[in-house]
């Protein structure tokens, strides 16, 4: 599964740089998001497999704090670049003729700048909490990485400001986005029903038919983290339901995008073409009888 995340994201980041075609914001955040799926991935899978390979199940004090944060770092960037993806697919939708005006590049790398910046900040706020908590010895996380709420159960000192910073950065890092994407798709969905023509509505929905279906994977596998810990409080349903979002989702989605992208299989069989002839190439003239 990591393996298929890798060579499933990694060629939409190709086809990106190396065909000017591709060049338009939409395939600039797809590309941004394939990169963080590839890091969202490897934060965790990695060290498992490791531990799975050598049967020691350990990881350090500062392994463990330095995970949880690339870990929210990364999540979080997946949460703001599928809510700017929205705003893109809402742009071209609803405002057509203005698109290239207003998703200029200023503003889509200011965007991407925002969602690192803000998911960096969020990471560390949460990592600094934590490593100010006390644990008592021999500390066993019953979790296939270094989550932030097994980290914070498992304190033996008051975790009463993590919770409240916890539950904040839900509401805010969590509700934030998925009400934009909302209020984005409701508007889109409004503009496709002023369209007279069937082909027109088909043709304005399949534009937006992944992105919906990426943010639906991401935010279902999140909700059934959330309900399986809240419900069975149980760390085995909890690791398996976060191995949907932090796995599952990640290896899924190049596939859902490319599937049925022609622009995209286009621009892989190009760069395939372009690296398959590089190489010695023999000029000569041939002599007239």
């Amino acid at each position: 599964m990591y393996l298929t995340t890798v060579l499933g994201n990694l060629p939409i980041i190709l086809a990106f740089s190396s065909d000017s075609h591709l060049h338009t914001p939409m395939y600039f955040f797809l590309s941004n998001l394939s990169l963080v799926d590839i890091c969202f991935t490897s934060t965790t899978v990695p060290k498992m497999l490791v531990n799975i390979q050598t049967q020691k199940k350990v990881i350090t004090y500062e392994g463990c704090i330095t995970q949880m944060y690339f870990f929210l770092l990364f999540a979080g960037l997946d949460n703001f670049l599928l809510t700017v993806m929205a705003y893109d697919r809402f742009v071209a939708i609803c405002h057509p003729l203005h698109y290239m005006v207003i998703m200029n590049p200023r503003l889509c790398g200011l965007l991407v700048l925002v969602s690192w910046i803000m998911s960096a900040l969020y990471a560390l706020l949460q990592s600094l909490i934590v490593s100010g908590l006390s644990f008592c010895a021999d500390l066993e996380i019953p979790h296939f990485f270094c989550e932030l709420n097994q980290m914070v159960q498992l304190a033996c000192s008051d975790t009463f400001l993590n919770n409240m910073v916890m539950y904040f950065g839900v509401v805010l890092l969590g509700g934030g986005p998925l009400a934009g994407i909302l209020y984005s798709y409701s508007k889109i969905v409004s503009s496709i029903r002023g369209i007279s023509s069937a082909h027109g509505k088909y043709k304005a929905f399949s534009t937006c038919a992944s992105h919906l279906s990426v943010v639906s994977l991401f935010y279902c596998a999140s909700l059934g983290v959330y309900l399986s810990s809240a419900a069975t409080q149980s760390s085995h349903s909890s690791a398996t339901a976060s191995v949907m979002y932090a796995v599952v989702t990640p290896m899924l989605n190049p596939f859902i995008y490319s599937l049925k992208n022609k622009d995209i299989k286009e621009a892989l069989k190009r760069f395939v073409g372009m690296t398959g002839i590089k190489g010695p190439v023999v000029l000569g003239m041939r002599k007239c009888p």
